[in-house]
């Protein structure tokens, strides 16, 4: 099934509302700098390992049983993950790449995630420990998940629409080339321009005595330093991973 740019375009924006709600949500409780580090979960047993990660990786765990990883944009951010023990009949993607997992950006969304965290929420800690890593979880697998569909379904898009000149950098595994060809500038600033306005939307009437709101400008600034550019990496990665 081959998805038009009208509809891929359509499901971005979808998911640009998705991030910006789970962001203002995880920005309604403290920093809590506790659930991040290693040995602090309260869970015997587990010296080396912070609460984020015990629940990141049980909630993957149980997702991955149900099948949530075998859809392209879904990439998990554990490993050793179980398969599938549900039975479904997924819809061709249109995608044309042996394995999914050569595009996973996981490795670099969740550092730049965290370092976010830290601008929109108020430093300290408010003992809302486990609602906080709820919100994080949240609101990091969107950002992947917009990352990876921008990567799957633009970059095969964007070679169906030029197909001799995108096989052509491939054969020579230009990867410079073949940034500079996927590069849409204009898009970009599109996309910026909109987030901003969404953030400022989403947020209009809110009561300040009991919310907290997160300025736009570092939103967009996120999109134009991590979400944009990574995206952008994992589409060279799915173009030079294509089945030509």
């Amino acid at each position: 099934m081959e998805l038009t740019l009208d509809q891929i375009a359509g499901k971005l924006e979808a998911l640009e509302d998705t991030i910006i709600y789970e962001l203002i949500e995880r920005a309604q409780f403290k920093l809590n700098p506790g659930i991040y580090m290693k040995g602090e979960s309260g869970l015997s047993g587990n010296p080396n390992r912070s609460l984020f990660e015990i629940m990141f990786r049980m909630q993957e765990y149980i997702h991955a049983l149900f099948g949530r990883f075998t859809t392209p944009e879904e990439r998990p951010f554990n490993k050793n993950l179980p398969e599938a023990r549900r039975s479904m009949i997924r819809p061709d993607s249109g995608l044309h790449i042996d394995d999914h997992d050569k595009v996973n950006l996981t490795r670099e969304i969740l550092p730049t995630y965290l370092q976010l965290v830290s601008l929109i929420c108020e430093q300290g800690a408010d003992g809302e420990y486990g609602s906080s890593v709820v919100a994080d979880i949240a609101a990091v697998q969107a950002i992947a998940e917009r990352v990876h569909y921008g990567a799957f379904y633009v970059a095969e898009r964007k070679f169906l629409d030029e197909e001799k000149t995108y096989r052509k950098l491939i054969a020579a595994s230009d990867i410079d080339g073949i940034m500079a060809q996927l590069t849409r500038p204009e898009v970009e600033a599109k996309i910026l321009d909109r987030v901003k306005s969404k953030v400022a939307h989403v947020q209009e009437g809110a009561n300040t005595k009991v919310r907290r709101l997160i300025a736009p400008d570092v939103v967009a600034q996120f999109y134009e330093d991590h979400i944009i550019p990574l995206t952008k990496e994992g589409e060279v990665l799915y173009l030079l991973n294509r089945n030509l």
